[in-house]
């Protein structure tokens, strides 16, 4: 499975972005996307994530701010980012797993929120 994600970029405090995230490859039917960040100096978190019946899962740090949503005929995931705090500042990655190990990453897109 590849990813590949797009969608980072520099915006004010305050401002959005749509980042998307796109799988290729052998993807189950039964499977797992989301978000994760690493901020500098700071361990890889969970961001959002959605299972493939719908189910979504939200960092606290986030909720009400970000919205995941998935295309599953197009293999494809978003996460809508309003209200975007300088907190947010960091890499964003995109995750699959088909409850399988191993999971997949991709190459990150950089997201920068400037006060």
């Amino acid at each position: 499975v590849q990813l590949q994600a797009s969608g980072g970029g520099l915006v004010q405090s305050g401002g959005s972005l749509r980042l998307v995230c796109t799988a290729s490859g052998s993807i189950s039917r039964v499977n797992i996307m989301g978000w994760y960040r690493e901020a500098p100096g700071k361990r890889r978190e969970l961001v959002a994530d959605a299972f493939s019946n719908g189910r979504t899962n939200y960092a606290d740090s986030v909720k009400g701010r970000f919205t995941i949503s998935r295309e599953n005929d197009k293999n494809t995931m978003y996460l809508e980012m309003n209200s975007l705090k300088p907190e947010d500042t960091a890499v964003y990655y995109c995750y699959y797993s088909n409850f399988q190990p191993p999971g997949h990453w991709g190459q990150g897109t950089l997201v920068t929120v400037s006060s």
